[in-house]
Protein backbone atom coordinates (compact mmCIF):
# COMPACT_ATOMS: atom_id res chain seq x y z
CA UNK A 1 0.00 0.00 0.00
CA UNK A 2 1.37 3.45 -0.79
CA UNK A 3 0.47 6.29 0.75
CA UNK A 4 -0.74 9.78 -1.59
CA UNK A 5 -0.54 13.55 -0.51
CA UNK A 6 -2.91 15.29 -2.51
CA UNK A 7 -3.42 18.62 -2.31
CA UNK A 8 -6.61 20.70 -3.25
CA UNK A 9 -8.43 16.62 -2.92
CA UNK A 10 -11.96 18.46 -1.90
CA UNK A 11 -13.20 18.50 -5.70
CA UNK A 12 -12.62 18.54 -9.19
CA UNK A 13 -9.49 16.04 -10.79
CA UNK A 14 -7.46 16.23 -6.73
CA UNK A 15 -10.74 14.31 -5.82
CA UNK A 16 -10.98 11.85 -8.41
CA UNK A 17 -7.79 11.39 -8.13
CA UNK A 18 -8.04 10.48 -4.68
CA UNK A 19 -10.54 8.35 -5.41
CA UNK A 20 -8.80 6.16 -7.53
CA UNK A 21 -5.57 5.89 -5.28
CA UNK A 22 -8.28 4.36 -2.85
CA UNK A 23 -9.99 2.07 -5.26
CA UNK A 24 -5.87 0.99 -6.11
CA UNK A 25 -6.17 -0.01 -2.27
CA UNK A 26 -3.35 2.67 -1.52
CA UNK A 27 -3.94 5.22 1.27
CA UNK A 28 -4.46 8.62 0.79
CA UNK A 29 -3.75 11.93 2.60
CA UNK A 30 -6.52 14.71 1.39
CA UNK A 31 -5.11 18.15 2.01
CA UNK A 32 -7.61 20.69 1.55
CA UNK A 33 -8.32 24.39 2.77
CA UNK A 34 -11.29 22.90 4.52
CA UNK A 35 -11.15 19.10 5.26
CA UNK A 36 -14.54 19.25 6.68
CA UNK A 37 -15.38 19.84 2.96
CA UNK A 38 -14.18 16.47 1.60
CA UNK A 39 -16.71 13.98 0.66
CA UNK A 40 -18.63 11.77 2.78
CA UNK A 41 -16.93 8.70 1.13
CA UNK A 42 -13.13 10.42 1.80
CA UNK A 43 -14.15 11.06 5.32
CA UNK A 44 -15.99 7.54 6.13
CA UNK A 45 -12.50 5.71 4.70
CA UNK A 46 -9.79 4.51 6.97
CA UNK A 47 -7.59 4.75 4.35
CA UNK A 48 -8.13 8.65 4.30
CA UNK A 49 -6.45 11.14 6.18
CA UNK A 50 -7.62 14.60 6.10
CA UNK A 51 -5.91 17.52 6.69
CA UNK A 52 -6.06 21.29 6.21
CA UNK A 53 -3.45 23.18 4.67
CA UNK A 54 -3.78 26.09 3.04
CA UNK A 55 -0.19 25.66 0.29
CA UNK A 56 0.24 29.72 0.37
CA UNK A 57 0.44 29.71 3.84
CA UNK A 58 3.77 28.10 4.95
CA UNK A 59 3.17 27.92 8.41
CA UNK A 60 0.47 24.79 7.16
CA UNK A 61 2.58 22.80 5.31
CA UNK A 62 5.20 20.93 8.43
CA UNK A 63 2.49 20.01 10.36
CA UNK A 64 0.27 18.76 7.28
CA UNK A 65 3.31 16.94 6.47
CA UNK A 66 4.09 15.49 9.89
CA UNK A 67 0.16 13.86 10.66
CA UNK A 68 0.49 12.18 7.18
CA UNK A 69 4.06 10.43 8.28
CA UNK A 70 2.64 9.77 11.98
CA UNK A 71 -0.30 7.72 10.10
CA UNK A 72 0.58 6.33 7.56
CA UNK A 73 4.80 6.12 8.13
CA UNK A 74 5.58 7.56 4.84
CA UNK A 75 4.64 10.14 2.19
CA UNK A 76 5.34 7.55 -1.24
CA UNK A 77 3.21 9.70 -3.95
CA UNK A 78 2.88 13.84 -3.92
CA UNK A 79 0.69 15.19 -6.03
CA UNK A 80 0.74 18.79 -6.25
CA UNK A 81 -2.91 19.50 -7.65
CA UNK A 82 -3.81 22.51 -6.01
CA UNK A 83 -4.26 25.64 -8.02
CA UNK A 84 -6.54 28.65 -9.93
CA UNK A 85 -6.68 30.38 -12.80
CA UNK A 86 -6.69 34.08 -14.00
CA UNK A 87 -8.08 35.42 -17.21
CA UNK A 88 -7.22 38.85 -18.71
CA UNK A 89 -5.04 40.35 -20.88
CA UNK A 90 -1.56 40.85 -19.66
CA UNK A 91 -2.37 44.97 -19.58
CA UNK A 92 -5.33 44.05 -17.24
CA UNK A 93 -3.63 42.35 -14.90
CA UNK A 94 -2.09 43.84 -11.53
CA UNK A 95 0.82 42.91 -9.42
CA UNK A 96 -0.77 41.84 -6.92
CA UNK A 97 -3.41 39.06 -8.96
CA UNK A 98 -0.05 37.67 -10.92
CA UNK A 99 1.46 37.07 -7.42
CA UNK A 100 -1.28 35.51 -5.71
CA UNK A 101 -1.47 33.49 -8.69
CA UNK A 102 2.33 32.59 -8.31
CA UNK A 103 1.83 31.96 -4.99
CA UNK A 104 -0.57 29.11 -4.99
CA UNK A 105 0.51 27.89 -8.23
CA UNK A 106 4.01 27.52 -8.44
CA UNK A 107 5.37 28.75 -5.00
CA UNK A 108 2.74 26.40 -2.57
CA UNK A 109 3.86 23.86 -5.15
CA UNK A 110 7.41 24.49 -4.54
CA UNK A 111 7.42 24.36 -0.70
CA UNK A 112 5.27 21.76 -0.55
CA UNK A 113 7.86 19.83 -2.12
CA UNK A 114 10.85 20.86 -0.30
CA UNK A 115 8.99 19.70 2.79
CA UNK A 116 8.05 16.31 1.67
CA UNK A 117 11.35 15.83 -0.09
CA UNK A 118 13.82 14.59 2.91
CA UNK A 119 11.59 11.59 3.98
CA UNK A 120 11.43 10.58 0.06
CA UNK A 121 15.19 10.96 0.21
CA UNK A 122 15.29 8.78 3.23
CA UNK A 123 13.58 6.17 2.04
CA UNK A 124 15.45 5.95 -1.23
CA UNK A 125 12.46 6.13 -3.14
CA UNK A 126 9.23 9.04 -4.16
CA UNK A 127 7.06 9.63 -6.42
CA UNK A 128 5.89 14.00 -7.52
CA UNK A 129 3.22 14.37 -9.52
CA UNK A 130 2.71 17.86 -10.46
CA UNK A 131 -0.61 19.15 -11.84
CA UNK A 132 0.48 21.75 -14.90
CA UNK A 133 -1.78 22.37 -17.93
CA UNK A 134 -1.96 22.41 -21.50
CA UNK A 135 -1.54 25.94 -21.18
CA UNK A 136 1.88 24.82 -19.97
CA UNK A 137 3.49 24.10 -23.11
CA UNK A 138 0.97 26.56 -25.08
CA UNK A 139 0.77 30.59 -24.12
CA UNK A 140 -2.96 31.31 -25.43
CA UNK A 141 -4.38 35.13 -25.56
CA UNK A 142 -6.18 35.70 -22.28
CA UNK A 143 -4.29 33.61 -19.63
CA UNK A 144 -1.33 35.21 -19.55
CA UNK A 145 -0.39 34.76 -16.31
CA UNK A 146 -1.85 31.78 -15.85
CA UNK A 147 0.11 30.06 -18.94
CA UNK A 148 2.95 31.60 -16.44
CA UNK A 149 2.80 29.57 -13.96
CA UNK A 150 2.36 26.26 -15.76
CA UNK A 151 5.19 26.76 -18.19
CA UNK A 152 6.78 27.35 -14.54
CA UNK A 153 5.48 24.01 -13.18
CA UNK A 154 6.47 22.23 -16.36
CA UNK A 155 9.87 23.36 -15.90
CA UNK A 156 10.74 22.72 -12.19
CA UNK A 157 9.14 19.22 -12.79
CA UNK A 158 11.21 18.74 -15.56
CA UNK A 159 14.58 20.15 -13.38
CA UNK A 160 13.42 17.65 -10.44
CA UNK A 161 13.07 14.68 -12.47
CA UNK A 162 17.23 15.18 -13.31
CA UNK A 163 17.89 16.64 -9.61
CA UNK A 164 16.38 13.62 -7.53
CA UNK A 165 17.13 10.67 -9.97
CA UNK A 166 20.56 9.93 -7.84
CA UNK A 167 18.23 9.71 -4.65
CA UNK A 168 15.46 7.04 -6.70
CA UNK A 169 12.79 10.07 -6.12
CA UNK A 170 10.80 10.63 -9.62
CA UNK A 171 8.88 13.25 -10.92
CA UNK A 172 6.18 14.21 -13.26
CA UNK A 173 3.83 16.52 -14.57
CA UNK A 174 1.04 15.91 -16.06
CA UNK A 175 -0.59 18.67 -18.64
CA UNK A 176 -4.66 18.30 -18.79
CA UNK A 177 -6.54 20.01 -21.24
CA UNK A 178 -10.33 21.02 -20.22
CA UNK A 179 -12.22 18.82 -18.38
CA UNK A 180 -15.80 18.72 -16.65
CA UNK A 181 -14.80 19.94 -13.09
CA UNK A 182 -15.71 22.96 -11.25
CA UNK A 183 -12.42 24.78 -12.64
CA UNK A 184 -14.50 27.42 -14.78
CA UNK A 185 -16.70 28.14 -11.88
CA UNK A 186 -15.68 31.69 -9.55
CA UNK A 187 -14.10 29.83 -6.52
CA UNK A 188 -10.86 27.85 -8.71
CA UNK A 189 -11.05 30.93 -11.46
CA UNK A 190 -11.16 34.60 -11.18
CA UNK A 191 -10.90 37.84 -13.78
CA UNK A 192 -8.77 40.20 -13.55
CA UNK A 193 -10.62 43.09 -11.73
CA UNK A 194 -9.86 45.60 -14.26
CA UNK A 195 -11.67 45.57 -17.74
CA UNK A 196 -9.79 47.61 -20.48
CA UNK A 197 -12.18 48.18 -23.16
CA UNK A 198 -9.74 48.40 -26.22
CA UNK A 199 -9.39 44.23 -25.90
CA UNK A 200 -13.16 43.80 -26.34
CA UNK A 201 -13.56 41.15 -29.34
CA UNK A 202 -10.14 40.61 -29.68
CA UNK A 203 -8.54 37.55 -28.77
CA UNK A 204 -8.19 38.21 -25.32
CA UNK A 205 -11.69 38.83 -24.40
CA UNK A 206 -13.01 36.03 -26.74
CA UNK A 207 -11.49 33.42 -23.94
CA UNK A 208 -13.52 35.46 -21.17
CA UNK A 209 -16.50 34.52 -23.30
CA UNK A 210 -15.39 30.93 -23.90
CA UNK A 211 -14.95 30.50 -20.21
CA UNK A 212 -18.54 31.18 -19.38
CA UNK A 213 -20.16 29.31 -21.54
CA UNK A 214 -17.96 26.65 -21.74
CA UNK A 215 -18.62 25.47 -17.64
CA UNK A 216 -19.53 22.23 -17.06
CA UNK A 217 -19.62 20.99 -20.98
CA UNK A 218 -15.54 20.50 -21.34
CA UNK A 219 -14.29 17.74 -23.21
CA UNK A 220 -12.50 15.60 -20.68
CA UNK A 221 -13.86 13.45 -18.05
CA UNK A 222 -12.05 13.92 -14.80
CA UNK A 223 -12.67 10.27 -13.59
CA UNK A 224 -11.19 8.80 -16.71
CA UNK A 225 -8.39 11.58 -16.56
CA UNK A 226 -7.56 10.58 -13.08
CA UNK A 227 -7.96 6.75 -13.42
CA UNK A 228 -5.03 7.40 -16.43
CA UNK A 229 -2.77 9.66 -13.99
CA UNK A 230 -3.01 7.07 -10.88
CA UNK A 231 -2.58 4.17 -13.81
CA UNK A 232 0.39 6.16 -14.82
CA UNK A 233 1.93 7.27 -11.86
CA UNK A 234 2.19 3.38 -10.54
CA UNK A 235 4.50 2.21 -13.12
CA UNK A 236 7.78 1.64 -12.31
CA UNK A 237 9.07 4.18 -14.99
CA UNK A 238 7.07 7.78 -15.30
CA UNK A 239 7.49 9.69 -18.39
CA UNK A 240 8.72 13.33 -17.84
CA UNK A 241 5.05 14.59 -19.28
CA UNK A 242 1.73 13.09 -19.19
CA UNK A 243 -0.34 15.20 -21.93
CA UNK A 244 -4.28 14.30 -20.52
CA UNK A 245 -6.99 14.58 -22.78
CA UNK A 246 -7.66 15.07 -26.29
CA UNK A 247 -7.69 18.28 -26.98
CA UNK A 248 -3.93 18.29 -25.06
CA UNK A 249 -2.79 15.98 -27.97
CA UNK A 250 -3.81 18.02 -30.70
CA UNK A 251 -2.54 21.45 -29.65
CA UNK A 252 0.36 19.66 -28.72
CA UNK A 253 1.04 18.75 -32.36
CA UNK A 254 0.15 22.20 -32.99
CA UNK A 255 2.79 23.47 -30.78
CA UNK A 256 5.67 21.14 -32.25
CA UNK A 257 4.78 22.34 -36.06
CA UNK A 258 4.97 26.17 -34.87
CA UNK A 259 8.10 25.18 -33.10
CA UNK A 260 9.71 23.41 -36.31
CA UNK A 261 8.15 26.43 -38.54
CA UNK A 262 9.85 28.94 -36.38
CA UNK A 263 12.98 27.21 -36.52
CA UNK A 264 13.61 26.07 -39.94
CA UNK A 265 13.92 29.92 -41.66
CA UNK A 266 16.48 30.79 -39.36
CA UNK A 267 18.72 27.30 -38.09
CA UNK A 268 21.55 27.53 -40.17
CA UNK A 269 22.36 31.09 -39.30
CA UNK A 270 21.61 30.53 -35.57
CA UNK A 271 24.02 27.83 -35.85
CA UNK A 272 26.82 30.29 -37.66
CA UNK A 273 26.22 31.80 -33.99
CA UNK A 274 28.96 30.13 -32.63
CA UNK A 275 32.56 30.78 -32.50
CA UNK A 276 34.59 30.61 -35.60
CA UNK A 277 36.69 27.99 -33.59
CA UNK A 278 34.30 26.11 -31.81
CA UNK A 279 34.32 22.64 -32.95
Amino acid sequence: MSTWFITGASRGLGLEIARAALAGGDAVVAAARNPDALPEDLQRSGRVLGVRLDVTRGEEIPPAVEAAVARFGAIDVLVNNAGRGLLGALEEITDAEARSLFDLNVFGLINLTRAVLPGMRAAGHGKIVNIGSRSGFEGEPGVSMYAATKFAVAGISEALSAELEPFGIQCMVVEPGVFRTDFLDAGSLSTAAHRIDAYDGTPAHVTLDWAGTANHTQLGDPVKGAALIYEVTCQDKLPGHLYLGRDTLERLRVKLDRIEQDAAPWRDKSAATAHDDAA
